[in-house]
């Protein structure tokens, strides 16, 4: 088996692909740094704007201060404490529209949402009636709305309660609990009535926009120019419409299924960073360097069945083709993701591949044409190539059934080579042939 030209050249074919992958590594490597300058710039562009959006409340926190006594040495001695009771809403509706605009630095793009929020709420009196007490004196209460990033806040308008406007004042008035903005309640009368928010805001941040249900019962409607919404957090929306023009989605939660009303507690300070939210980010679609690393995986595919198709060429034909010039051929095809890659940050994904795919035809055209002698030949592995790249690309486009399409691919091709040599001698090829010498001896030897 060692002496046979049909192994050797298996080998050599099989030590030409493995040659291939370290420049198609270098390509990849290109890709991923491509891509961290493409983070770069969405974390620039949120460092200069503002970040992920999360809203907490409206809610009402009101300071108590309460007078008890404990025994000491046989004697009674008073204490005091103090801490914050959080009145939670009976009921909230959130309707947010959300405007998403690019934002480029140099050949890079990320996106910056701004987002109109109207915010209703209804207290109920009732919720207030364990500080009913004697030894519990109450404080200036105070409505709190907490966010993500302050920076992103633009034009709060005058909240009202029950028809009166109040005014705002920076940060949410409560001790380690974030950024935002709170509204004193100067009426004496707050605890005897039940209260009616409505109040709006202009939000901006970049990433995702969560609001926290802290209502009994909750709700929230979001309608959105961006076509490519990222639903995530603990609710899903029970309605969503998805188009090219943008999305609209609702969701809705109690507190029988978030359990709300048991994550305030009376204290002084509240970590509402864990709390469960409606939740949607504002989603890129897959790029040019996830589409082109993702290409690169079916590069050895390609590479193979060209090879493949080249020695079914040779075996059928006579024609021989030297390592180098397969080793030339898998070259242009690895250059063909580094020409796509660089056209695809200036012309779009689909166009560059496009004019990848051609430059590669006519390069291995003009080439093939000198080596195959003749156009005829040439042409027909052009076409079968630019037909490869048609199946690749149909491969990245369709995740869902990629396994499938490569497959079938495999098959073809597998079955084509099973026909074309369906009665090929391959014991012909392991046999050494003998030589001038040899058989002008053996001509003479049987001569005497």
């Amino acid at each position: 088996m060692l002496k046979s030209p049909l192994f050797w050249k298996i080998v050599t074919l099989g030590g030409a692909i493995i040659l291939l992958l370290i420049p198609l590594m270098m390509v990849r490597a290109i890709i991923v740094e491509r891509a961290d300058y493409r983070d770069k710039v969405d974390d620039a562009i949120r460092q200069s704007t503002s970040g992920p959006q999360k809203v907490v409340g409206p809610l009402i926190a009101v300071p108590v201060t309460e007078l008890y006594t404990v025994l000491e040495n046989d004697k009674e001695v008073q204490h005091k404490r103090s801490f914050l009771h959080f009145w939670l809403p009976e009921s909230l509706v959130v309707e947010g529209n959300q405007n998403v605009e690019a934002r480029k630095i140099g050949i890079y793009q990320g996106q910056v949402w701004h987002t109109d929020v109207e915010l209703k709420a209804e207290f109920d009196v009732a919720r207030l009636s364990e500080l009913n007490k004697p030894n519990v004196t109450l404080g200036t209460p105070f409505i709190v709305v907490g966010v993500g990033d302050a920076r992103g806040i633009g034009v709060v308008k005058a909240p009202k309660i029950n028809g009166t406007a109040l005014a705002v004042e920076p940060g949410t008035g409560l001790s380690g609990s974030g950024e935002g903005i709170h509204i004193p309640l100067p009426d004496s009368q707050w605890a005897t009535r039940n209260l009616s928010l409505a109040m709006s805001l202009n939000l901006s941040g970049t990433g995702s926009f969560s609001v926290v249900p802290v209502g009994r019962s909750s709700e929230m409607t979001l309608t959105s120019n961006w076509p490519h919404p990222n639903f995530l957090g603990d609710f899903l929306p029970g309605k969503r419409e998805i188009s090219e023009s943008g999305y609209q989605a609702q969701w809705q939660s109690s507190w029988f299924a978030n359990n709300l009303g048991e994550r305030f507690t009376d204290t002084k300070e509240i970590r509402w960073y864990g709390l469960p939210s409606f939740s949607v980010a504002v989603a890129t679609p897959a790029d040019q360097y996830q589409l082109t690393d993702r290409a690169t995986k079916y590069a050895i595919l390609l590479i193979s069945l060209t090879f493949m198709a080249f020695f079914v060429f040779e075996t059928l034909t006579g024609k021989k083709l030297h390592p180098m010039q397969y080793l030339l051929v898998g070259l242009s095809l690895v250059m063909f993701y580094l020409l796509l890659l660089a056209l695809s940050e200036h012309i779009g994904f689909t166009l560059a591949w496009i004019v990848a795919s051609l430059v590669g035809a006519l390069m291995n055209g003009v080439y093939l044409q000198a080596v195959l002698k003749g156009w005829r030949n040439s042409l027909l592995f052009i076409l079968a190539l630019l037909a490869l790249d048609g199946v690749m690309w149909a491969l990245l486009r369709s995740e869902d059934s990629a396994l499938l399409l490569g497959t079938g691919v495999l098959l073809l091709a597998l079955g084509g080579v099973m026909f074309l040599t369906r009665h090929l001698d391959w014991y012909s090829f392991s046999r050494i042939k003998p030589t001038a010498e040899a058989v002008e001896d053996d001509t003479l030897r049987l001569w005497k």
